[in-house]
């Protein structure tokens, strides 16, 4: 799971990509609007575009991605891939042994 703090980001502003092993996370803080007669005085928060950028272990598969956005936090879940999952082999049992005369 990998998680982004996104706060007064829409969910429409978040673009989210994914080539070979690199995710792209972008996402742009848009002005609050406002009234004519309101100024804003202090902002702690950043506007404009701007992007993450994580590279991922290549047991995971990115073709299952699940992108969930709840009160400004970003979830990424991103599942192991059945290749890297541990498997059982089976043993199997050998041929009959046999003699070899002559």
């Amino acid at each position: 799971m990998v998680a982004f703090d996104l706060p007064g980001v829409s969910k429409d502003a978040i673009e989210i990509d994914v080539e070979r092993n690199m995710l792209t996370v972008k996402a742009e803080r848009r002005p609050v609007a406002k009234a004519d007669d309101v100024q804003m005085e202090l902002s702690e928060r950043p506007l404009g575009v701007f992007s993450r950028q994580v590279v991922l272990a290549d047991t995971l598969d990115t073709e299952h991605i699940r992108a969930d956005y709840d009160a400004g936090v970003l979830t990424l879940r991103i599942p192991i891939a059945e290749r890297a999952k541990p498997r059982r082999i089976a043993v199997g049992g050998g041929s009959a042994h046999r003699e070899i005369s002559g």
